[in-house]
């Protein structure tokens, strides 16, 4: 697509720019060339600023600079010609006939070396159902796995599963306090009850249990933290039912995300990683380096803790416990007045460790630092590839499995409340000597998802809290929140009565079928057209829409363009094999002439071929919202060229069988970006 030509164009005038003015490639004016893309399509479809870059220096306006480079630059493979503009700018004009064959044929995409990088994302707590903001993260996530992907690189697509945490002491409690179980019934229940939606209630519930403690000694959050240690340290029945709770639920989670196209290469189990004594190998790491320090005086006294860098959040996210942090004075070395200087819990003084402790020691194992591996079983072998999971146990059989770990770049996506912690992970990366690493640890945040009141009201909540906020705001500890498989259920319900509504042939199972796909694109779409950094709040009509800037739209494009090259199919015997054959031999004219209808045909052609170049863009930037407005505009750009300029009333055959190359090309260009994004496109809508 457009990228290779930019590399072909940048090192060719390079080449001219070092030979006629004497520069290296090294050269600020050389290295950082920036191509760019002229306002108007008679201006060309590249645009080289360089000459403005070297006018002071070699003192000659940047129009002699630009016919210099003109005059002197070789013929270029694609290039039909150079045009050096009054402005100082290097114009190049694309060979439009070449390169609209060239991109139909199959794409081989770039080589990255060896070099890994692993993706973690979903973690959801496996205590119940995953709910709506969930699907956020998990999409992001998913997409920016994907991507990069598409360019080539070797990527490693984590999910970790906080199996000891307190949300999975929760829900232990509630069974064991709140409805007097034991195991034997709990696992009776998993077997009789849709289980993550029973866990979602009890906690709700044991929640609300624990605020309704009057005692002041509070003897019910002491009940919980029991049922924490006997988890942490396991070989007792507490440790047992949270184990078999947590698989249970982590299995309904992997349904859910299928059910969203999104998958995994690897489940990473916090117990494992205790099991295994990750953690106390990373323990033995810190305490040398002096980063983490026994606290002996005020309230963190007999806690191990880590300072925490001055520009570390104010405040610890919602998520951290509060009596985990605390600000201290320290004088300065100066002789200052006292400085506050905040340090976090790692060990708490019961030997308990905080998920940063734990989070630190996988960190490590990511980046192939610890010294050390897990075991490996097969979690799913129904999947391609087969889902794997961490295991504390040696595994029986074929023990053969991929190399999980040891990545170059680690990308954690996680909601901007957790910056504080993926900051510590880099600084106890830095403190102890991996300065690269800690660099290319990058934390993916995001904004949380609320709802609009009118999807609140149409998902059954009626009795919404008025807050003056125009949106409704989730919370699943207050089981306040959509599950996402009901958002999931209730999108393909309304897309099925569309769907059957403009298809009266489809059967009840093929309108299920397309419904489910629509359903999942409009979640999927909505999750990514906005910034990351946007709290969004989700709306199922406006998600749902065949109309403006939604993933049905975008799929509904798609399908149109397909409609009209399976007619002309039918019509003439022309697949999008044969008609990318059959321009080598048809004038060029339709798409080179230099008319308005020439130029709208290779302005379609050329935006499509934007695509490496947007996801370039994305995964540089973090901002899948990039890809999200492209596709939506691309869209656009079709709807308006195919109305303009139709294909199968055309008379002229070359002139048809270019504008269907651009719209084949147009389609096969859309349904990769909608494929990055995670949505299938139906055969009809």
């Amino acid at each position: 697509m457009i990228l290779p030509v930019h590399q072909l164009v940048r090192a060719r005038v390079a080449a001219t720019v070092g030979r006629l003015y004497g520069l290296s490639p090294e050269d600020p004016a050389i290295a950082g060339m920036a191509l760019e893309m002229p306002p108007r399509r008679p201006l060309g479809d590249i645009a080289v600023p360089v000459a403005f870059s070297l006018a002071r220096r070699l003192r000659k306006a940047p129009r002699v600079i630009a016919q210099e480079l003109a005059a002197a630059l070789d013929p270029i493979e694609g290039i039909a010609r150079v045009e050096a503009a009054p402005n100082g700018y290097l114009n190049l004009f694309l060979d439009r006939a070449h390169w609209m064959q060239q991109w139909m044929g199959p794409r081989t995409p770039a080589a990255h070396g060896s070099d890994k990088t692993i993706v973690e994302h979903t973690a959801i707590n496996p205590n119940k159902a995953a709910h709506i903001g969930h699907l956020r993260n998990a999409a992001l996530g998913d997409a920016f796995g994907r991507l990069l992907r598409f360019e080539g690189r070797r990527v490693e697509i984590q999910n970790y599963i906080d199996d000891t945490g307190v949300q999975v002491a929760d829900v232990v409690v509630g069974f064991r306090e709140l409805e007097r179980k034991n195991l034997a019934d709990v696992q009776a229940i998993a077997e009789s009850t849709r289980f993550d939606y029973h866990c979602w209630d009890l906690y709700a519930r044991v929640t609300e249990w624990y605020g309704t403690d009057t005692d002041p000694a509070k003897p019910r959050l002491k009940i919980r933290a029991a049922a924490l240690h006997d988890i942490e340290h396991g070989g007792n029945e507490t440790a047992a039912m949270a184990s078999f709770i947590a698989e249970r639920i982590v299995r309904a989670h992997l349904k859910t995300m299928r059910r969203m196209n999104i998958g995994y290469d690897l489940l990473t189990w916090e117990g494992d990683i205790l099991r295994m004594q990750f953690w106390a190998h990373a323990f033995e790491y810190l305490k040398k380096t002096g980063e983490v320090f026994l606290q002996t005086e005020g309230k963190l006294a007999g806690c191990w803790v880590m300072k925490i860098d001055d520009d570390a959040p104010t405040n610890p996210e919602p998520a951290t416990n509060a009596a985990d942090v605390e600000s201290v004075s320290t004088a300065g070395e100066d002789g200052s007045e006292p400085a506050e200087q905040k340090e976090k819990v790692i060990v708490r003084s019961d030997g308990t460790v905080t998920y940063v402790g734990k989070d630190m020691a996988l960190q490590l194992w990511k980046f192939g630092l610890l010294g050390r591996d897990f075991h490996y079983r097969v979690f799913d072998a129904s999947t391609s590839p087969a889902l794997w999971s961490t295991s504390s146990q040696p595994a029986g059989g074929d023990t053969t499995h991929p190399e999980f770990g040891g990545a170059t770049m680690v990308c954690n996506v996680i909601d901007t409340r957790q910056a504080y912690l993926q900051k510590l992970l880099k600084q106890a990366l830095a403190a102890l000597g991996f300065e690269a690493q800690a660099s290319r640890s990058v934390h993916y945040s995001y904004e949380m998802v609320a709802l609009t009141h009118h999807t609140a009201r149409e998902l059954g909540y009626e009795s919404i809290e008025d807050t003056g906020k125009p949106f409704v705001e989730v919370s699943g500890r207050k089981g306040l929140g959509v599950k996402a498989d009901d958002l999931l259920d209730r999108l393909t319900d309304k897309a099925s009565g569309e769907v059957a509504r403009r298809n009266t042939e489809l059967s009840v199972d093929e309108v299920r079928l397309t419904a489910a796909r629509i359903a999942v694109a409009a979640v999927r779409y909505f999750m990514v057209k906005f910034s990351r950094g946007k709290v969004i709040a989700f709306d199922i009509d406006e998600a749902l829409s065949f109309e403006g800037e939604s993933g049905p739209y975008l799929q509904y494009a798609v399908v149109r363009a397909n409609k009209i090259l399976g007619k002309l199919q039918e019509r003439e015997g022309l697949d999008r094999a044969a008609v990318r054959a059959a321009l080598g031999s048809v004038a060029t004219d339709a798409v080179a002439d230099g008319s308005d209808d020439s130029d709208e045909l290779w302005g379609l052609v050329l935006e499509a071929a934007r695509l490496d170049e947007v996801v370039d863009q994305a995964v540089r930037t973090l901002e899948l919202s990039v890809l999200a407005k492209y596709a939506f505009a691309l869209a656009q750009q079709f709807n308006g060229f195919y109305h303009a300029y139709p294909i199968l009333k055309e008379e002229r055959a070359d002139v048809r069988l270019w504008r269907a190359a651009a719209v084949a090309f147009y389609a096969q260009q859309l349904t990769t970006a909608l494929d990055l994004m995670g949505c299938a496109v139906p055969e009809r809508m």
